[in-house]
C-alpha cells in the first residue's frame, strides 16, 4: 500500500509539475507576473522570492504580493499551480498583467500546460521505445528497425464454461509452454490445440510471480467449429527502436494515443446520449493509484508507458471546452475574440466555479465508485449504513 501511494504521488507530481511549466515559462515569455510558482496545494508551509535588491527572502504562510514570483512549498503533496496576476481580470491596463494581453497571448499561456502534457508524454514513449516499450506485437505492421524481445503469448479472454475456465485459466495468464513445447506464434499453438481435441493438455503458466501448472482438454468451440480452449490470446512483448530514430515514433505513439482517448470519450459520450450506459470504466484518484502502483510494480518501463499515457489523458480531458478546465477559458477567449468584447467577468467566473463544483462532485462519485470497485468490504458496511436509515 505504501509503495502504491508513493508510486502514485511521485507520478501525479511530475504529470502537475511539468504541466505548471508550461503555463509559467510562457507567462514570464510574454512579459506577465507570474505570482506564485507552488509544489504541492495550499496551505503553504514556507516560500521564497527575490526582493528589489535581488536578494533571496523568506516568504511567510500570509504573503500573497513579492517584488518577483514566490517560489512556495505547501502541506498538500498534489501536484502544484502557478498564481497568475490578473487572470481573474484584476489589474487591468497593467503592462504585466493577464488581462492585458492580446487574445492570442492568453490562450497561449493558457494552452501551455497542455501542450507540455503532450511533450512530457513524447519524451517518455521516446524513452520507452528507445529500450523497450512493452506492448502489443503485430509483427505485419512493424517497421523493419523494430527490434522484438520477450515475446509472450498472453490471456486476453476467457470464455464462460470454456475449457479454459474449468482449468482456472484467469485472464492476464502467460503461456510458458503446452505438453513441454513452447510456442512463439499464436496460429502454432492453435493448431496444436486444435489437434488435441479431446485429449488432455498440460499448461505452464505464469501468473503474477507465479508459476503454475494447469490442465486441460480442448473441446470444439462453438465460436470458431475448431477445436480450442475458448481463450482470446495475444502476443506481448517489447519493442525498441534504434535511438535516432526512436523520438519520431514517440512523437507518432503520442498522437495515436491522443486521438484514442478523444474517440474514446466520443463513444462514451455517444452511449450515455443515445442508449443512456456508460461503456467501459472509469477511474478516480483511487482507481489511478491502484493503476499506477501496479505499472510500478510490473518495472520501470511500464511505469514510463504509463505516466505517459496518464499525460496525454490528462492533457486530453484538460482541453476540453469545461467550466474549470483549460480548454473552458480557452473556449471563454474565443468568445470575446468573435464578439471582439470581454465575457462578463462575473458570468465567467461563475460558470467557472459551476464547472469545478461538478467536477468535483464527479470526482467524489467515482472515488466511491473506486473504493467500492477495490473493497467489497466497503460497499457492505455502506449498504448495512443505509439500512439503518
Amino acid at each position: 500500500m505504501l509503495f502504491t501511494i508513493v508510486a502514485f504521488f511521485v507520478v501525479l507530481g511530475i504529470l502537475v509539475i511539468v504541466h505548471e511549466i508550461g503555463h509559467y515559462f510562457v507567462t514570464i515569455k510574454f512579459g506577465v507576473k507570474a505570482e506564485e510558482f507552488g509544489f504541492g496545494l495550499p496551505p503553504r508551509i514556507v516560500g521564497v522570492f527575490k526582493d528589489e535588491n535581488g536578494k533571496w527572502r523568506l516568504a511567510g504562510p500570509r504573503l500573497t504580493q513579492a517584488p518577483s514570483t514566490i517560489w512556495s512549498l505547501n502541506w498538500i503533496p498534489m501536484g502544484g499551480f502557478v498564481r497568475i496576476k490578473g487572470e481573474e481580470g484584476g489589474g487591468k491596463g497593467e503592462k504585466d498583467s493577464f488581462a492585458s494581453q492580446s487574445v492570442f497571448k492568453r490562450i497561449l499561456i493558457v494552452s501551455a500546460g497542455v501542450f507540455m502534457n503532450f511533450v512530457l508524454a513524447a519524451v517518455l514513449l521516446t524513452i520507452s521505445l528507445t529500450f523497450g516499450s512493452p506492448q502489443v506485437i503485430d509483427e505485419a505492421n512493424l517497421p523493419a528497425m523494430a527490434k522484438v524481445t520477450e515475446a509472450k503469448i498472453r490471456i486476453t479472454e476467457v470464455l464462460p464454461a470454456s475449457p479454459a475456465q474449468r482449468a482456472g485459466l484467469q485472464i492476464g495468464d502467460t503461456l510458458l509452454s503446452i505438453d513441454g513445447s513452447t510456442f512463439k506464434e499464436i496460429t502454432s499453438l492453435q493448431d496444436y490445440i486444435n489437434q488435441k481435441v479431446g485429449q488432455g493438455v498440460n499448461l505452464k503458466i505464469q501468473r503474477d510471480q507465479q508459476t503454475l501448472d494447469k490442465q486441460a482438454t480442448p473441446e470444439i468451440l462453438t465460436e470458431t467449429k475448431k477445436g480450442g480452449l475458448g481463450v482470446a490470446l495475444v502476443k506481448i512483448g517489447f519493442v525498441s527502436y534504434p535511438w535516432y530514430v526512436a523520438w519520431w515514433y514517440g512523437i507518432a505513439s503520442t498522437v495515436e494515443m491522443a486521438w484514442a482517448v478523444v474517440y474514446g470519450f466520443y463513444v462514451i459520450l455517444q452511449n450515455l446520449v443515445v442508449q443512456q450506459q456508460m461503456v467501459g470504466d472509469v477511474y478516480g484518484p483511487i482507481g489511478i493509484a491502484t493503476l499506477v502502483g501496479d505499472a510500478a510494480r510490473m518495472g520501470f518501463l511500464y511505469i514510463l508507458q504509463f505516466t505517459a499515457s496518464l499525460s496525454v489523458i490528462i492533457a486530453v480531458i484538460n482541453f476540453l471546452p469545461f467550466p474549470a478546465l483549460d480548454g473552458g477559458r480557452v473556449f471563454f477567449l474565443l468568445i470575446e475574440a468573435i464578439r471582439r468584447k470581454p465575457v462578463n467577468q462575473k458570468l465567467e467566473t461563475a460558470m467557472h466555479n459551476i464547472g469545478f463544483a461538478l467536477l468535483m462532485i464527479l470526482i467524489v462519485i467515482v472515488t466511491f465508485r473506486d473504493i467500492a470497485r477495490i473493497s467489497t468490504g466497503f460497499l457492505n458496511w455502506w449498504q448495512q449504513l443505509a439500512e439503518l436509515f
